[in-house]
């Protein structure tokens, strides 16, 4: 059992990581930015080019960018840490998205992302003392 103070923590640290990673996502140019630097990322460890994003996936990727940072702000605002719960949930069906996307020829980057989520939701999931 972890104490209260450390599961906020984990909790708002998530939240922020959210944040961070997730707003590049929510609009056409930002994402196109951030695909050209993974894109790049990914030619320089030999892993060749990445596939060009149809309309239809940018504009996925824009909704989970908008859904996922309006979630992380509620999160930061509220500091309800029984969100933390549904939080764990999210990440492991995104987890389970990943693991399906990797199994289906995804780049590789995508395991490091999926480390993160995992970790984030198995932390999420700890008991924590209550005060």
């Amino acid at each position: 059992m972890i104490g209260f103070n450390t599961y906020r923590r984990i909790f708002l640290a998530s939240a922020w990581y959210d944040l961070v990673v997730t707003a590049v996502f929510a609009t056409p140019w930002t994402l196109a930015l951030l695909y050209a630097l993974l894109a790049t990322i990914h030619r320089a460890l030999g892993l060749g080019p990445l596939q060009l994003l149809p309309p239809e996936g940018v504009l996925y990727a824009n909704f989970f960018g908008s859904v996922v940072i309006v979630w992380a702000v509620l999160r930061l605002r509220s500091g309800l840490v029984w969100l933390a719960r549904y939080d764990a949930a999210a990440r492991f069906m995104f987890s389970a998205a990943m693991i399906h996307a990797l199994i289906s020829g995804a780049s590789p980057l995508l395991w490091g992302f999926l480390v993160i989520e995992l970790t984030f939701g198995i932390l999420q999931l700890l008991p924590f003392e209550k005060t």
